[in-house]
């Protein structure tokens, strides 16, 4: 599973690679990017053309003994794997695993829900969707930029970078900080309809993930809120999760001692909430590719 993180910046430089080389030679390669430079050797930038690319004339004229090829070969592979690193908004296991054309990814946009707050690392649903997807054999990533805390406006702030990414499908988990915050219902309405329709305008597909909020913020507000995910999920034509703690909430042994945010026992039941209606977007997903 990847998270997000910051990218990272052009780190190698032209000349670098040309010290491994044999010294009387250095200008015959002629800067490093000339050969990880994708417009004169078809491939160079995924791991399946790096030994047709090293097969290349101008490769072929500088006529390496078997240990300079090594090096030559290693040295271009860090080149390949850090900038497709770069590419990938720094996800080192992308980058070094798939190839970006081809892979299939799920963006999840979303709160402490989300984010495994309080929980150890790989044990909320998030994590376990990617198992899952391992486990079945489902080719698929999937990229958690979810943050504790996070607001509609947050996320919608965040989400035009995310989708730098190309995500084949995004599901929207926020709103709840909205409520507890006693936000304008028209705003978090605004925020998700906007984050809806980015991520269309890239062609993701979109699932909606929708909350309900203690009644103590008085049964108005609280249905209205509730009301908003389907009126939505309706106008914008996209599948909804009505309620993400279902069959949680009603269980107080599966909250945390804030009793807010459920403990990793719950975790596997908020996936096989997700689960129905993710389903059917992945199937979609992959079977666009063939």
């Amino acid at each position: 599973m990847r998270i997000i993180s910051q990218k990272c910046g052009n780190v190698i430089r032209d000349g670098r690679a040309q010290a491994l080389l044999p010294p009387d030679r250095p200008t015959k390669l002629n800067g490093i990017r000339e050969i990880s430079g994708i417009s004169s050797i078809n491939g160079i930038n995924s791991f399946n053309g790096l030994e047709q690319a090293l097969k290349h004339k101008a490769i072929k004229q500088l006529k390496l003994n078997a240990w300079q090829s090594n090096i030559l070969r290693r040295s271009v592979l860090v080149i390949i794997t850090l900038s497709a690193f770069a590419a990938s908004g720094g996800n080192i296991a992308s980058a070094a695993t798939s190839d970006h054309s081809a892979s299939k990814s799920v963006l999840v946009l979303g709160d402490s829900l989300s984010a495994e707050y309080g929980l150890a690392r790989g044990t909320g649903w998030v994590a376990l969707l990617q198992k899952r997807l391992k486990t079945e054999n489902i080719p698929i990533d999937v990229i958690n930029a979810s943050i504790s805390g996070d607001t509609t406006s947050g996320g919608n702030a965040r989400l035009p970078a995310l989708l730098k990414q190309r995500p084949n499908i995004v599901i929207i988990e926020l709103g709840a900080n909205d409520a507890l915050r006693g936000l304008q219902l028209k705003a978090t309405e605004s925020n998700l309809l906007a984050m809806i329709a980015a991520a269309q305008k890239v062609n993701a597909k979109i699932l909606l993930i929708g909350m309900r909020i203690p009644p103590n913020y008085g049964p108005d507000y609280t249905n209205k809120f509730f009301a908003l995910y389907s009126t939505l999920a309706k106008q914008t034509k996209v599948p909804l999760v009505p309620f993400l703690l279902e069959g949680v909430a009603n269980k107080p042994e599966w909250f945390q001692a804030d009793r807010m945010h459920p403990t990793a026992e719950a975790h596997l039941t908020i996936l096989n909430n997700v689960w129905p209606k993710l389903q059917p977007l992945m199937k979609a997903t992959l079977s666009s590719a063939k």
